[in-house]
């Protein structure tokens, strides 16, 4: 059985954590909701550094914890990424990547050193003390010592929180990179949306200690039920593959069933799968297909939900021809005028498109 199976319960001083969620063994599941939600809480509690009185944590046919048995950190084949990199500042890079590796048998080791090096783009710093590294140097340096444990599992938390946004956009690659490289799942615990969008394939969203939804991370970026879509910045993630590139204007169209968008030239090769941002705020609605425009993405849909957020604004859930959804944040006044409803036909003008992946 590929899956990761959590089931917590705890009284953790004044603070209840009652989790339940199950999550495939591939790609990352970002647990997410806000500060005190309870997102460390359940990682530790996965990484056996707390116990639980009642609890199970399962990988595959792998049993960490369950009623009869606990199996403690030391024997847990994974790997943890924390918020500060834990480097010891008195080693070099090397040796603080080959510590990693020690914890390992050789016979049972997975990771070859050298494409994790690679991957990480650590080859020039493996010579550099710790202590002499930037924080991002420092964190993608924390993040291959865990990948050289060859774990089963990797736990990340909140690995770039403590980053300016330069170093953020500078590591967000090789982030994205160990989910194609390395077939490593991952539990990645965030507070960031944008953060999720771009790495995460599934998600939990967390809340006073509780798992109050779990899903595709795209799906419940946009569910109106729950917060993220009421945020200032809230998105929505679509999936296509890169159809063609437009030498005389650069860009790049990114297509999927029934529709495509443009994104700003990119160097990606045709056929490859790619992962968009659209903002709620950039999707504008019109009940006819328009020619006689400058937005260039338009996208056939259909409305699916509405929510008014405030006296002034509506968002409108909709869903595109593929069963992907799309979120947009209009006016009141435009969607009485346009007669918004469940189930009507719609045209979704969208004025930009962010790569993610």
């Amino acid at each position: 059985m590929s899956e990761i199976e959590v089931r917590l319960q705890s009284q953790l001083g004044d603070f209840e954590l009652n989790v339940d969620f199950t999550a495939p063994a591939q790609g990352v599941t970002a647990l997410f909701g806000r500060s005190g939600s309870g997102k460390t809480s359940v990682l530790r509690a996965v990484a056996g550094l707390v116990r639980t009185p009642q609890g199970l944590v399962r990988i595959n046919d792998e049993v960490w914890q369950d009623e009869k048995r606990f199996v403690p950190t030391h024997r847990r084949p994974l790997g943890y990424v924390f918020q500060e990199a834990s480097l010891f500042p008195h080693l070099s890079v090397q040796r603080n990547l080959e510590y990693g590796m020690s914890r390992v048998p050789e016979q049972e080791r997975q990771i070859p050193y050298h494409d994790v090096v690679e991957l990480l783009g650590l080859s020039e710093l493996q010579r550099r003390a710790a202590n002499s590294l930037s924080g991002g140097e420092r964190q993608r340096v924390a993040i291959a010592r865990a990948l050289l444990t060859s774990p089963r599992l990797l736990l990340m938390d909140e690995p770039l929180s403590a980053l300016d946004h330069g170093a953020k956009q500078i590591i967000l690659p090789y982030l994205e990179s160990l989910h194609d490289e390395f077939a490593i799942p991952s539990l990645y615990v965030s507070h960031d949306p944008n953060e999720v969008a771009r790495l995460a394939d599934r998600m939990v969203l967390m809340d006073n200690g509780k798992a109050i939804a779990q899903g595709d991370a795209a799906n419940l970026l946009t569910r109106l039920d729950l917060p993220l879509a009421s945020y200032d910045d809230a998105a929505s993630l679509l999936v296509g593959t890169v159809s063609s590139h437009d030498h005389t204007y650069h860009l790049t169209w990114v297509s999927m069933h029934g529709g495509r968008v443009a994104i700003p030239r990119e160097d990606l090769p045709v056929g490859r799968r790619a992962r968009v941002q659209v903002q709620a705020r950039d999707v504008s609605l019109s009940i006819r297909a328009h020619s006689d425009t400058s937005i260039i993405n338009i996208l056939p849909a259909r409305v699916i939900d509405t929510q008014d957020i405030s006296q002034t604004q509506v968002l409108v859930r909709l869903e595109l021809e593929d069963g992907q959804t799309l979120l947009s944040r209009i006016t009141r006044r435009s969607a009485m005028g346009m007669g918004i409803r469940e189930g009507i036909p719609i045209y979704a003008q969208v004025k930009s498109v962010a790569l993610l992946s």
